[in-house]
């Protein structure tokens, strides 16, 4: 049985990403939890919060999401979910 990424409780999945990632406020304006929670994954993968001089690859920031989401203390089941979701974000950069 696939998982879906239509699936996910994206207003838990925000709330256990921003845990990881500092407490980031990210909030949902006009969008949805899913569409800010793609939108912060995608500029987390295209390094969009650094200074453009010390900008990674978006291959290293996908590896270095992956060890800080399995590194972290959230659920299973979320950690699955964000892996899954960073890697269809990743197959769309």
């Amino acid at each position: 049985m696939a998982i879906l990424i239509a699936d996910f409780n994206f207003d838990e999945l925000l709330a256990e990403y921003r845990r990881i990632w500092n407490n980031r406020l990210l909030a949902v304006s006009d969008g949805s939890s899913e569409d800010t929670l793609k939108e912060a994954v995608k500029r987390e993968l295209l390094d969009e919060n650094s200074h453009p001089r010390i900008r990674k690859n978006k291959f290293e920031k996908y590896y270095s999401a992956i060890c800080r989401i399995t590194g972290s203390t959230i659920s299973n089941e979320a950690k699955v979910a964000l892996i899954l979701l960073h890697n269809h974000v990743m197959d769309k950069l």
